[in-house]
């Protein structure tokens, strides 16, 4: 039926509207095919919309590895870079979870005393500017001896998360009600059953949701991980940094790019399967 519907749709759009789409789809889409075809370049100069020479055609001459051979060799450290990003970034979630839970359960259903100035105060890190937060974050991680390791990363990626993270589950909680949970009580249930067979379920796909966006805000942070990292825990945005902070963007820095890139595109993958509209009403079991 929905497939049907989408035919019947798309039958119905004008040639103005398939236009507009295109466009937009084109500014989307766009500024990823200068970056594909720079990332299989040897050389490709000003004004020419093809590289003059490709990479493979000087991959047997070259003495060190170009473009994708050095992309995915050792001294690139991409690898060590992924591996980190999705450490932090999966480690982030947890926790931000873990603590988020709780406390958008408070805001959505109690009131409370202060309870606006607590949801301004909960908005501040995405006000301050992350450059102030980072420096204040790196006065303080020194004297503690955090700077350079993976928990002073850790607890930073935290601070940008948490109101994305609040906001979300809060609405979540907003949509689902009492009633549920009420009638479960009713009829006998414990507060630990409550909560493992009817809050969670239900709560699942706005969970599910909040972690794959908490999870792309952790690997894309850069300037925090910049200044707690102290060089020493590379991740993609840092190593991406360290390859155009000259100005050029040679084969080498395009391929990283499109590496950084991979993770929103598989978060959004995820989320067109699983986070679909129906899905906060029925949940996964569908």
């Amino acid at each position: 039926m929905a497939r049907k519907f989408n035919i019947a749709l798309s039958s119905r759009l004008s040639p103005f509207q398939k236009f507009y789409l295109l466009i937009i789809a084109g500014f989307i889409l766009g500024p990823f095919i200068p970056l594909i075809i720079q990332s299989f370049a040897f050389r490709w100069a000003w004004p020419d919309l093809l590289p003059g020479t490709w990479w493979l055609e000087q991959r047997d001459r070259a003495m060190v590895p170009l473009a994708w051979d050095y992309v995915l060799s050792p001294y690139s450290r991409v690898w060590e870079a992924t591996v980190n990003t999705v450490l932090i970034g999966s480690i982030v979630t947890v926790i931000c979870l873990a603590i988020c839970l709780p406390a958008a359960r408070v805001l959505a259903r109690e009131k409370f005393r202060g309870k606006s100035a607590f949801e301004f105060f909960l908005s501040l890190p995405l006000i301050v500017p992350e450059a102030a937060i980072g420096i204040a974050l790196l006065m303080m991680f020194i004297r503690l001896g955090l700077a350079g390791s993976y928990v002073g990363i850790i607890i930073a990626h935290l601070i940008p998360t948490i109101p994305y993270m609040v906001r979300m589950l809060t609405a979540v909680y907003q949509g689902l009600g009492r009633d549920f949970e009420e009638q479960a009580m009713i009829l006998g249930a414990s507060r630990w059953q409550v909560l493992r067979l009817v809050t969670l379920p239900m709560l699942l796909p706005g969970v599910v949701a909040g972690a794959l966006f908490t999870f792309l805000v952790s690997t894309n942070i850069f300037l925090l991980t910049f200044f707690l990292g102290q060089g020493q825990i590379v991740t993609l945005p840092t190593l991406l940094f360290s390859k155009i902070a000259g100005g050029t963007l040679d084969a080498s820095a395009a391929g990283i790019t499109l590496i950084v890139t991979l993770p929103g595109i598989i978060l959004l993958i995820i989320s067109e399967r699983f986070i679909k509209e129906e899905a906060f009403g029925k949940g996964f079991g569908n």
